[in-house]
């Protein structure tokens, strides 16, 4: 048994075009880079909390909510809020103060302070904007505990939710279709509001309690506004003046038939889903092209794993359904003529006992978007594969 590839696991090097996988058999280190593109800029949480610019064609490793780092991979979106961050411009202010230059997510200095001077206060930008769109903005409490997320519809059917920001959870919500709070550290959380109407504008309103925004006095801290189309938030997007377009990440043709067994073999990710939109993902080894694949992914099915052979037709077909494919998870896919197995969280979860694989160096690259626009869009930690199918206690080894 050989772990012929390596692909992060805390071990991380970027640059423009590429990003470093790896094998180091005998102490022998042999560069196996996937080539990475994204015709943007785009942002990223470094490991000091700090929120990051990459340039065009850099990878992103991404330290939100971990301290390994893992590949962020997200499809293109678009801010349509004309200043993110600078709320003292097409912002209006009602029975507000605004105050720039406060500490900000990892220690920034370009956090806003809010602050009461009648009641009903509030920020609001104007947007006619229609379809599901998710509203996000990062908060801090300060002498205010609450704010309130809020999107005024064209009917009388506001999208808003309240946020505890000294406890961390959504407090109540009102005609949307989810509301989530995420710690960022440091008291700072991103608050999220997912809806699906057509509006004018959104607000932001600091508030004593829930259901309460009557205080007169007080005040919260803001950063980093968003609303972008979908069913999720993605990464930080800033904009100045105008709407700006983060362009999809595309990472591929990593590996080669000398690191991949096409007769047998283990593929191995520990990764997480960006959301569960029922759309399908896809990542595996081939031979450059749909004919011949080994794959895991994620479906058309709420929280279900899949794992493929494929060679002109279905060898095996592999299921789990997860409890959240968006929680990390570590997935392993046993392949071998007439012996194939899915493993996820230590667990076998799956097994087939006929289908053929492949002759001898079929298989030649390792991608994240396998079988075409079926971006493997994922928060990916660690990447291997075996040139042998391993044992029932490695594998349970593997994914605990």
């Amino acid at each position: 048994m050989a772990n012929t590839f390596k692909f992060g696991n805390g071990n991380w090097a970027t640059k423009e075009d590429s990003v470093l996988a790896y094998n180091d058999e005998n102490n022998n280190f042999k560069p196996l880079p996937f080539d990475f593109t994204r015709a943007s800029t785009a942002t990223y949480v470094d490991s000091d909390g700090l929120i990051k610019t990459a340039a065009n064609n850099e990878a992103r490793i991404d330290y939100l909510g971990n301290t390994n780092g893992h590949l962020l991979l997200e499809p293109s979106k678009t801010n349509s809020l004309l200043h993110s961050n600078q709320f003292d411009t097409t912002w209006s202010a009602t029975n507000l103060t605004v105050t720039s230059g406060q500490t900000g997510v990892g220690g920034s200095v370009d956090a806003w302070k809010l602050s009461s001077t009648g009641s009903s206060s509030r920020l609001a930008q104007t947007i006619s904007t229609s379809g599901q769109k998710s509203y996000t903005i990062y908060v801090k409490k300060g002498s205010l505990n609450f704010i309130r997320v809020f999107a005024r519809d064209t009917g009388d059917l506001n999208p808003s939710a309240y946020f505890d920001l000294s406890k961390g959870i959504v407090s109540s919500e009102f005609e949307v279709d989810d509301a989530t709070i995420k710690n960022i550290g440091n008291g700072w959380y991103r608050c999220e509001v997912v809806f699906t109407k057509t509006i004018q504008d959104v607000r932001i309103y600091p508030a004593q309690a829930n259901g309460d925004i009557s205080q007169t006095s007080g005040d919260i801290y803001i950063q980093n506004s968003q609303l972008e189309s979908g069913s999720y938030a993605t990464s930080y997007i800033p904009t100045s003046g105008s709407a700006v377009t983060r362009v999809q990440d595309i990472c591929n043709n990593g590996a080669n038939e000398q690191v991949i067994n096409s007769t047998e073999g283990v593929l191995y990710v520990e990764t997480s889903a960006l959301s569960n939109d029922l759309s399908e993902r896809r990542f595996g080894i081939s031979d450059g092209t749909s004919s011949n694949v080994v794959r895991v992914g994620y479906t058309s099915v709420s929280n279900r794993i899949i794992a493929v052979i494929y060679n002109g037709s279905n060898q095996a077909v592999l299921t789990y359904t997860a409890p959240d494919i968006t929680q990390n998870s570590k997935i392993a896919f046993k392949y071998k003529a007439n012996d194939f197995a899915l493993w996820v969280d230590g667990v076998e979860r799956s097994t087939a006992s006929s289908g053929s694989v492949f002759s001898a160096n079929t298989l030649n690259s390792l991608d994240f978007n396998i079988g075409g626009g079926s971006h493997f869009y994922s928060k990916t930690k660690d990447v291997r594969l075996y040139n042998t199918a391993l044992t029932d206690s490695e594998l349970a080894t593997l994914t605990t």
